[in-house]
């Protein structure tokens, strides 16, 4: 991966955080918790995703990318914010 590959990722991953954040109130971590999780739910959904043979596109693969991050990003969030709550 190039540096401008790792950029654009970082980029996505920070708009998909703070998109998660937006869609699931109450479970989030901040503005910077929810962007460093949408850098992380950016790696876990390019994983997941494929593997659970869910793949789409939207036409722009930049918004594709970002729907896929907010994906991982949500789902990140709801199970920190499930063991932030068990704790």
């Amino acid at each position: 991966m190039d540096l401008q590959s790792l950029l654009i990722l970082l980029i996505i991953g920070l708009i998909a955080g703070w998109l998660a954040g937006v869609i699931v109130k109450g479970f989030g971590l901040g503005l910077v918790g929810n962007m460093a999780v949408g850098v992380v739910g950016a790696f876990l959904a390019g994983w997941l995703l494929p593997t659970l043979g869910v793949g789409f596109s939207l036409g722009n693969p930049i918004i594709t990318s970002i729907v896929y991050a907010t994906i991982g990003a949500v789902i990140l969030l709801l199970l920190l914010g499930l063991v932030r709550r068990a704790s």
